[in-house]
C-alpha cells in the first residue's frame, strides 16, 4: 500500500507521494491510475518528492496522461507544504530549495500557526529564446509571437518559457470561450516540438488579468502557476499590465511580481491539503 496526500493550489490538484522511505515502481502508470476522476483518486497528475543531494528535495511531475512536466508552479507550492508538514525538512525551516526539471527553485513558506498557508516561489527569469522554449520561430529582440489557425479562427500566440513552454493569446472574454476546442489543437501545433501549454487571457485592467489554461498532457485545469507567470510577463511586455498583477484563474487568484532589478518572477499563492489516504500500488 502507498500513502498519499491530495493537495490543490487554486484548484490545480495533484496526488503527492514521497520516496524518502519507499520506492515507486512505475510512476507513469501510477499517475494515469490515480489521476482518473472516476476510477482513481482524481487529479491533474502525480507529484513525487524524492531525495536530492543538492536541495531539500526533488520534485518530479507526471501529468494525467503519464507524460512528465519540467515545472509546476501550483504543484511546487503544495510540495513545499507537504515537505514541511510531513517533517521531510528540518522543523521551522521556512526557506526551502527544490530541484525541478527546470532547475533549482527557492521558496518562502508563510505559516498560520504550524500549517503552511501560502508560499512564495522564485520562478526564475522568463525565457524568450525560441530554441529554449522551444518554438519553431525566428529569434527576435522582444517576445516571440506566432500566428496559428484553429477551427477557422486565427490566433496570435506569444511564446515564453517559465521552465516549460507556454503560448499566451488574448481574447475579449474567457468565461464562455471554447478552451477545449481551441486548446487541444493549438497545444499540438507543428511549431511546438514538445507541445505547449496554452493560456487564453482577458485583460480586466492594468493590475488584474483573467486566465483559462489548456495544459499539455492534462487538458483544461483550474489553474496553472507557470501559466499565470507566463501570462503576467506577456501582459507586462505588451504594456497592458503593471509589474505586479493578480491573475484570476478558475480556482482562485495568484499574485505575480516581475522584479525589474533581478529579472526574476515571483509567484505567491495558497497551498491546501484536500485529504490523505492509502492506495494499492498495482
Amino acid at each position: 500500500m502507498l500513502s498519499f496526500t491530495k493537495m490543490q493550489g487554486t484548484g490545480n490538484d495533484y496526488v503527492y507521494m514521497d520516496t524518502f522511505e519507499k520506492t515507486i515502481k512505475d510512476p507513469v502508470q501510477l499517475a494515469i491510475r490515480v489521476s482518473n476522476r472516476h476510477f482513481g483518486i482524481g487529479s491533474d497528475g502525480l507529484i513525487l518528492l524524492n531525495p536530492d543531494p543538492n536541495a531539500d528535495f526533488r520534485m518530479d511531475i507526471y501529468n494525467a496522461d503519464g507524460s512528465q512536466a519540467e515545472m509546476c508552479g501550483n504543484g511546487i507550492r503544495c510540495a513545499a507544504k507537504y515537505a514541511y508538514e510531513k517533517g521531510l525538512v528540518e522543523p521551522n525551516r521556512t526557506e526551502l530549495t527544490v530541484a525541478t526539471g527546470a532547475g533549482m527553485r527557492k521558496l518562502s513558506l508563510h505559516l498560520k500557526g504550524k500549517q503552511v498557508e501560502t508560499v512564495t516561489v522564485d520562478m526564475g527569469t522568463p525565457i524568450f529564446d525560441p530554441e529554449k522554449i522551444p518554438v519553431l520561430a525566428p529569434k527576435k529582440e522582444k517576445m516571440i509571437s506566432v500566428r496559428e489557425r484553429a477551427q477557422g479562427q486565427d490566433f496570435e500566440l506569444f511564446c515564453v518559457s517559465m521552465g516549460n513552454p507556454h503560448a499566451v493569446t488574448f481574447v475579449d472574454e474567457v468565461d464562455h470561450f471554447d478552451v477545449e476546442g481551441f486548446g487541444k489543437i493549438l497545444e499540438r501545433a507543428e511549431i511546438f516540438p514538445h507541445h505547449s501549454n496554452i493560456e487564453f487571457v482577458q485583460v480586466l485592467d492594468a493590475n488584474h488579468l483573467k486566465m483559462r489554461v489548456w495544459e499539455r498532457g492534462s487538458g483544461e485545469t483550474m489553474s496553472c502557476g507557470t501559466g499565470a507567470c507566463a501570462t503576467a510577463v506577456t501582459a507586462m511586455v505588451k504594456g497592458v499590465a503593471e509589474r505586479e498583477v493578480t491573475v484570476h484563474v478558475r480556482g482562485g487568484a495568484l499574485n505575480i511580481r516581475w522584479d525589474e532589478t533581478s529579472g526574476h518572477v515571483y509567484m505567491t499563492g495558497p497551498a491546501v491539503t484536500v485529504f490523505t489516504g492509502w492506495i494499492e500500488e498495482a
